[in-house]
């Protein structure tokens, strides 16, 4: 990757507020960060950054960063990150990420596809972009802008998988090399696209039986969950242990339960039916 020139100044407008003024004057808030130095507040020109923006393939850019009033007059920094408004587009901060040449660092790439895939042309596939973006490591000068891949050749059912891209001299790919990163399938046909709606609806509907039925535990009558209001832990008084009835109604603080009517006393026989 090539480096392009870029002037910054030390941030004058810090405070709260102070963005906006400095956005204001035609400049955006910027910082850069390494292992060379501390962080630095900065702030580049809209314009400049902008143009710098414009005319590269994607925002991963390598700068000559040259500070106004710095002891070095030169520093290799990475755009690690820029902020967008999310309506006008406008650059709102940008993130610098200072290097070494020597120092191999790790970025995020976009995923470029070239030609027609022979599936697509002739047995009336889709091309399924799966993967948008590569982690690659390589050296400041080594790393690419974005990476490309030729998918001419792809029939359909078959699929380009993360080891099978070539990537440029000086440049390791990482990640899991069995990943399909790029395939060819079949379209869906109408009675496919209607199963899937259908199970969509499923899924909603066991969501809402899911629910109703939480709701129903809540309810009047229904047994207190564990934890809710109600409910005898075990341990506490009223517990009932294991092989023990249910105390009677009453029988609570130690108060006997009233004997119904007709009930025998303790060492009494029951007594007889009156006949007819």
């Amino acid at each position: 990757m090539k480096s392009v020139p870029l002037k910054a100044y030390p941030r004058t407008q810090s405070r709260r507020g102070g963005a906006r003024k400095l956005r204001a004057t035609g400049r955006v808030p910027a910082v850069i960060y390494g292992r060379q130095a501390k962080p630095q507040n900065l702030e580049v020109s809209a314009k400049e950054i902008g143009d710098l923006i414009h005319h590269s393939v994607s925002e991963n850019l390598l700068v000559d960063l040259s500070v106004e009033n710095d002891a070095r007059a030169r520093r290799l920094a990475l755009v690690q990150e820029i902020q967008h408004h999310p309506l006008e587009g406008d650059v709102l901060h940008v993130d610098f990420h200072e290097v070494t040449e020597d120092e191999k660092v790790v970025i995020l790439v976009p995923l470029e596809t070239v030609g027609e895939a022979a599936g697509v042309k002739n047995s009336g596939g889709v091309l399924e972009h799966v993967v948008f973006k590569l982690k690659v490591r390589a050296l400041p000068k080594d790393l690419p802008e974005q990476m490309v891949v030729d998918v001419s050749h792809l029939e359909l059912g078959k699929s380009i998988h993360l080891g099978e891209i070539k990537a440029p001299a000086g440049v390791e790919i990482l990640g899991d090399k069995n990943i399909s990163v790029i395939s060819v399938a079949l379209p869906r046909t109408e009675e496919e696209e209607v199963a899937a709606v259908a199970e969509g609806e499923a899924v909603a509907a066991g969501d809402v039986e899911m629910i109703k039925e939480k709701k129903e535990e809540g309810e009047e009558g229904a047994p207190p969950a564990r934890g809710e209001k109600g409910a005898v832990k075990p341990g506490e008084k009223g517990a009932v242990k294991p092989g023990e009835k249910a105390p009677a109604k009453g029988a609570e603080k130690g108060v006997a339960a009233a004997p119904e009517k007709g009930a025998a006393k303790h060492g009494e026989k029951a007594p007889s039916e009156k006949k007819k």
